[in-house]
């Protein structure tokens, strides 16, 4: 599990014994080099993490090698062992070698396992924001505390587990203060002040929102939020001069709410205030509509997003004007009814206006809603980015500390130089982190004035609706005519009939009868012509509506179409990203590899003997090695020793001895002298430099043993900013 940069050269933290440069595991112990200083943990053998940390791991050559005392498994603490890909929990209690191993049987005593020790109770890690606003962009202050636990110990290792160490509350309050901030600020802010402070269920509500949304982005790396606890939520108030004339407390304890400074909101703010404050939440909805809010100013459109939502729902659930006021939500519904007036082919009369308001609002709730929904999904992908890549920060930031502890120079010069590298790389990365993210807000935008498009395209289509609905209305409008005809004709024939009874004149009732087969034969040819009238159009009626939902189901297929791009072209964005964010780490991880394997190489070469070198080394340079090699012997020997060299040369090649001893001291005295030459010209070299250095005086600065410039404004440091090591007096 553990990878990347190798800790060789430090000292070992259980056993103080020094190792050389290219060991990963302490040489008398066993025990993984880099592990952190725990007196308890590693010398008394009792597995229990401090009081600030969630989580210890460190690895050993040989399971067997951490049973240097009996191993103690307190109550609070749950210990794993992982050998490859099997992670095995040991139980709580206390351990022999024999016992330990009799009772986990599937672990390997022989192979080499990382060792992780972590809490039974949940860590708390406390957050305090004091710049966080409500709807009406009023201050508030807030402090939270989360509990964490180990949840996925597979996860877990994967992300944090790539070196020895621990996971401390300092590191936990770094990863997670970013999105903390923005869940409270996004639920703050979609809420008035006045709301908050009259909701009894602030306090849950707040948590519950806080748990969910951050177990969702903690699931990934093996962490679990168990605990949520909103201890205080208040809004100070200050004067011109920055006096504080009260606080009002939306969630405290009791000891809080009993504080001198607390009053109640009306006292707080008159009714001028209040209109002032009115009319700036008024400006901010302004600002957000028409698009005039900064760049990172980003927690504020998405508080502002969702408080249109609340807004808009509440009107949708209103039964009347009046109950939309009472709700609070008086200035959307004012925007509504101004941007309603402006459509004159509507409905006039009060019950039909709340109706189209209601309808109006339900459209707009909609787009913010899909809006919300897709910065939402951006944002957790980009939450994640930044804990990953954070995460990998901390973790490099503790290799650099653990290699400024090497204590061979150079190894540790070059220790420092890949992991300067790999720093440097990471800065360049979180850049291009954050590029995407502006490239992410533009796509943002484009999708914003898309479902703004999409708005009006639903508004015309209710329109179109109401038009069509209106010349339904004309057709039943039509019947009424026809029905009132014979009613007409029902009271003539009612006419007649009392005229025979009543014995009435002959010419009296020929007069009404003749009347009623005219007004029966005006009426069946008028009824003719208005049922074929009526029919006609409702049959344009009908084929209008059915070409309207065939149009609605078009342009709504194209959205959430194009809505569903957008997010495979997100998470495609994402997939990219971790794979290349894998490939950095595999050829960190390789580099440190083939480092590991040329420091091994070149330690063996040392260890060899000159008859191994010459065999191993390749045909030029073992040739060259060899030639070396017997000058540097020829050179060494005494003037009997060459003589009976030269009889060996003149025995091998058929020469007297006189020229074989001149030829064997022509080849030792053109040794020395080359030898000479490169000696009087390293010499030369050397004084060189002294005489630039001196010349270049105090202008030149100091520098350390290791070749780092020291700046001139350090003049008293004691130790190189650049690496550590201690400067010369």
């Amino acid at each position: 599990m553990f990878k990347m940069f190798g800790f060789g050269g430090v000292k070992c933290p259980r056993c103080g014994h020094r190792n050389g440069d290219s060991s990963d595991y302490c040489s008398h112990c066993g025990l993984s080099l880099g592990a952190p200083r725990n007196e308890p943990l590693l010398r008394d053998n009792r597995w229990i993490p401090a009081n600030d940390e969630l989580a210890v791991f460190f690895g050993v050559r040989q399971l067997s090698g951490i049973f240097t005392r009996t191993l103690h498994v307190p109550a609070a603490t749950r210990a794993f062992i992982l050998q490859g890909e099997q992670v095995s929990e040991v139980p709580q209690g206390e351990y022999g070698l024999d016992g330990f191993f009799a009772r986990m049987g599937k672990l390997r005593r022989d192979e080499q396992g990382e060792i992780l020790i972590t809490r039974t109770s949940p860590l708390p890690v406390e957050f305090n924001f004091t710049d966080l606003h409500s709807a009406e962009f009023l201050k508030l202050a807030a402090h939270f505390t989360v509990g964490l636990l180990v949840n996925d110990v597979p996860a877990f290792a994967r992300h944090f587990m790539t070196a020895p160490g621990t996971v401390t509350t300092l590191q936990l309050h770094d990863l997670l203060a970013p999105s903390m901030r923005q869940l409270a600020a996004e639920f703050l802010g979609s809420r008035s002040v006045r709301d908050m402070a009259g909701s009894g269920a602030l306090r849950e509500q707040l948590n519950e929102r806080l748990h969910s949304a951050l177990g969702q982005r903690l699931a990934e790396f093996g962490l679990a939020a168990v605990q949520m606890e909103t201890l205080s939520l208040r809004h100070d108030k200050y004067d011109d001069n920055r006096e504080r004339e009260g606080s009002l407390f939306l969630v405290a304890d009791e000891r809080q709410r009993q504080l001198e400074h607390v009053k109640q909101l009306d006292q707080l703010y008159n009714e001028e205030e209040w209109q002032a404050i009115s009319r700036q939440e008024q400006k901010m909805r302004s600002d957000f509509r028409r698009a005039e809010l900064k760049a990172d100013a980003e927690e504020q459109m998405q508080a502002i997003r969702a408080r249109e939502i609340d807004l808009y729902g509440r009107i949708v659930e209103a039964k009347s004007r009046k109950q939309a006021f009472e709700h609070g939500a008086g200035l959307a519904l004012a925007d509504l009814e101004h941007e309603l007036a402006r459509h004159k082919s509507l409905h006039a009369g009060e019950a039909a206006q709340w109706d189209q308001v209601r309808r109006l609002a339900q459209i707009k709730m909609r787009t913010e809603m899909e809006l919300a929904q897709q910065a939402g999904l951006e944002e957790r992908a980009l939450a994640r980015q930044r804990f990953s890549h954070q995460l990998y920060q901390q973790q490099l930031q503790h290799r650099i500390q653990q290699a400024l502890a090497i204590e061979d120079e150079e190894h540790r010069r070059n220790q420092l130089q890949l992991l300067r590298k790999a720093e440097i790389e990471a800065q360049q990365r979180e850049q291009e982190i954050e590029a995407e993210h502006h490239r992410a807000k533009f796509q943002g935008l484009a999708l914003a004035n898309a479902a703004r498009h999409r708005e009006a395209e639903r508004i015309a289509e209710w329109e179109e609706g109401l038009h069509l609905a209106r010349k339904r209305e004309q057709a039943r409008g039509e019947e009424a005519k026809d029905a009132s005809s014979n009613v007409h004709v029902a009271e003539i024939s009612a006419k007649l009939e009392e005229l025979k009874r009543s014995g009435a004149a002959a010419e009296s009732i020929a007069q009404y009868e003749k009347l009623l087969r005219t007004i029966e034969a005006d009426g069946v040819q008028q009824r003719q012509g208005q049922n074929l009238a009526r029919q006609a159009m409702l049959d344009q009626v009908a084929v209008e509506e059915q070409r309207l939902e065939l149009k609605l189901r078009d342009q709504e297929a194209q959205w959430q179409q194009s809505l569903k791009k957008m997010e495979g072209e997100r998470e495609e964005r994402f997939n990219r990203w971790k794979v290349e964010y894998d490939s950095m780490m595999a050829q960190q991880q390789h580099a440190a590899d083939l480092a590991r394997i040329d420091i091994d190489r070149l330690e063996a070469i040392g260890r060899m003997s000159d008859t191994g070198k010459i065999a191993l080394a390749a045909t030029p340079n073992a040739e060259a090695l060899s030639r070396l090699m017997r000058q540097q012997a020829q050179a060494a020997m005494s003037p009997e020793q060459l003589q009976a060299l030269a009889g060996v040369v003149a025995a091998e090649n058929s020469i007297t001895t006189a020229e074989a001893l001149r030829l064997a001291r022509e080849d030792v005295r053109d040794e020395r002298s080359y030898r000479d030459t490169v000696g009087d010209k390293e010499r030369q070299h050397q004084l060189d430099l002294l005489r630039a250095q001196a010349s270049a005086g105090v202008s030149a600065g100091r520098r350390c043993r290791n070749g780092h410039m020291v700046p001139t404004d350090c003049g008293d440091a004691k130790f190189c900013p650049e690496c550590g090591a201690p400067l010369a007096r």
